[in-house]
């Protein structure tokens, strides 16, 4: 047999199949890329950057703090208007009525005067005799000392020489004296007056009327004056030239204050003074109490007020205080803990600085501290802040009041 023809049979060679092969690469190339991938360069480290504050800018000055507190407006002298005699109204005042306004000396009220003029009229009676039984007890008294130094004897008895009898008279003529000069008071005391020019709060007799001593016939206030009795803290007392027991003079007027008050919508403004203070602080809400004082209430004054200061208005009172140096004025959000602020120092490391805090309003508070001009001070977010911590200033854009608005404590 030929070998050349001898076929021999061979089994077939095996093929890989294709999600192998793509597996079998995938592998290669990542393998490939984790060997030649380059080696990490070490950074340095780095350091978070400063927190952004914003700051404005301390500036301490001179500032006259103005003090607000609240009141009521009363009269200085408020009087209840009594008679002193009995008898029938027979006149009336056309003033004499709720809200009249009278001067002072005029007539109110006038008491029927008839009694009185005759009560007069028989005390004269009775003066006159009293001078005629004085004038005989003289006469007689003369007379007897001339019979007792004719007799040639010094000394005299006190009853002959009528003395007893003359000092008898001359009492009598005194009492009547006295009588005549009650009648006449009793007379003009049936005109019903009062010391001052004012305006009648209650009328509480009309014509016709009889009335008895002690009756209360109305009720009169002086329109001179009216006072407003300011309560003020002891915070607020220490912003005022005004201590405890303080009284004004010519020497030593008042602090000026603004009263401000609303009548029928509209609010207006008078000027005043303060008086004086009470004597001692108020036990039950340890408030000192500083009285308002606004000269001629009713009067209007074209260039003060607009209109008349009513009697009872509730009002709100602005006191100038006194000057004070190293006044510091920053937006409130700067003060934190009732008496803290941030500061930055040359490093712009945030600094703790306790302060006096004299005043604040809505927006604003007036300290006092160890804070140098032009230093920066932080607004807001303090509690998110440490002291020693390094910051970023930013400049405030929030405008603060070069003088001071009206303050609440």
């Amino acid at each position: 047999m030929d070998e050349d023809k001898i076929q021999i049979n061979k089994p077939p060679r095996k093929k890989l199949p294709m999600a192998v092969l793509v597996l079998l690469a995938g592998v290669v190339v990542v393998a490939g890329l984790f060997l030649l991938k380059p080696a990490p360069r070490k950074m340095p480290p780095r350091e978070p950057p400063a927190p952004q504050v914003t700051v404005v800018y301390a500036d301490p000055a001179v500032q006259a703090l103005k003090v607000t507190s609240q009141g009521t407006v009363a009269p200085r002298r408020e009087i209840d208007l009594v008679v002193q005699v009995s008898g029938k109204v027979v006149e009336v005042n056309q003033h004499f009525v709720e809200g009249g306004f009278f001067n002072a000396g005029e007539p109110l009220l006038k008491i029927d005067p008839r009694d009185y003029e005759l009560a007069l009229v028989r005390a004269k009676a009775r003066v006159a005799e009293a001078n005629q039984a004085l004038a005989t007890e003289r006469g007689r008294a003369r007379q007897a000392q001339r019979e007792w130094r004719d007799l040639g004897n010094d000394e005299a008895n006190q009853l002959f020489l009528r003395k007893p009898q003359l000092a008898a008279a001359e009492a009598n003529l005194a009492a009547a004296e006295a009588d005549l000069d009650k009648a006449k008071l009793d007379l003009e005391r049936t005109i019903v007056t009062a010391p001052f020019a004012g305006r009648v709060r209650e009328a509480q007799v009309d014509l016709g009327q009889y009335v008895t001593p002690g009756n209360r016939v109305g009720r009169v206030y002086d329109i001179e004056v009216a006072e407003i009795r300011l309560p003020i803290t002891d915070k607020q007392a220490s912003l005022v030239d005004m201590p405890l027991g303080f009284q004004a003079s010519e020497a030593h007027r008042g602090p000026a204050v603004l009263i401000r008050g609303t009548i029928a919508g509209e609010t207006y403004v008078w000027q005043g003074h303060i008086a004086r203070t009470d004597a001692s602080v108020d036990v039950n809400n340890r408030m000192y109490y500083a009285v308002a004082e606004v000269v001629d209430p009713f009067i209007q004054h074209p260039e003060q007020f607009q209109v008349p200061l009513i009697i009872g208005l509730f009002v709100e009172a602005e006191i100038s205080g006194r000057d004070i140096a190293d006044v510091i004025q920053l937006p409130r959000r700067a003060v934190f803990k009732n008496n803290r602020v941030y500061v930055l120092n040359e490093k712009n490391q945030l600094e703790t600085r306790i302060v006096r805090v004299l005043m604040t309003d809505r927006d604003n508070a007036w300290v006092k501290g160890d804070i140098e001009k032009g230093q920066a001070v932080v607004v807001g977010g303090q509690n998110f802040l440490t002291p020693g911590m390094d910051v970023s200033p930013q400049p405030s854009a929030e405008a603060v009041a070069v003088a001071p608005l009206n303050t609440t404590l």
